[in-house]
């Protein structure tokens, strides 16, 4: 499947066959494209839970308005934010950069973060929302079907991972075999409605 029919036939389906299982190597290598997504200054700050254990996931479950994703996905992707890994040694993210890049970037990277909390989390959930189209895009294109999922308590959910305070949740990402189909498109905006020339215009 090439990329473009991958992502005309993507969709968030919400029925998998609990009984199937995704093997470690599909597993690792659905994580690793999802780790070439693009990010800010490249700090990769996506933090990828990969909750296996079926209790974890039975209690996310009760948390989560009961969506049976949860629990029936061969694979249940909690993507996470490190809101501080802008100062976390920021020079690894540039290792294999010329010096005369380094010596640019490493200290760009503090000047453009430091005391904006705002900007730290805005731009985590960028990168989070960019790694989860990764994920459900190469797992379409590896045979598999998929649910972006926010609709659960944040904070139980954070509590029930241990979530470190300089973390934040940004979404789920099930992936799994669909047992059934999602429905027809409900309906697609107009190009004309969702693209803009140049700017906006108020009447």
């Amino acid at each position: 499947m090439d990329t473009l029919q991958t992502i005309q036939k993507r969709r968030s389906v919400k029925h998998f066959d609990p009984a199937h299982q995704m093997d470690e190597q599909e597993i690792k290598q659905l994580i690793s494209l999802a780790m070439l997504s693009p990010t800010a200054f490249n700090i990769q700050h996506w933090r990828f839970v990969v909750v296996s254990d079926k209790v974890l996931r039975e209690k996310i479950r009760a948390v989560s308005w009961d969506q049976a994703q949860v629990t029936d996905a061969s694979l249940l992707i909690i993507l996470c934010a490190d809101l501080k890994a802008w100062e976390k040694d920021p020079q690894r993210y540039w290792r294999n950069a010329p010096e005369e890049v380094q010596e640019f970037i490493v200290p760009a990277i503090k000047e453009y973060y430091q005391g904006k909390e705002r900007v730290q989390r805005d731009e985590a959930m960028r990168s989070c929302g960019i790694a989860a189209q990764t994920i459900m895009l190469a797992a379409k294109a590896m045979g598999y079907d998929s649910c972006p999922m926010d609709g659960f308590d944040f904070d139980e959910v954070a509590e029930l991972i241990n979530l470190p305070d300089d973390h934040a949740i940004s979404l789920f990402v099930a992936v799994g075999k669909a047992v059934q189909q999602a429905a027809p498109r409900g309906g697609q905006l107009e190009y004309s409605e969702v693209v803009i020339e140049n700017h906006f215009d108020f009447f």
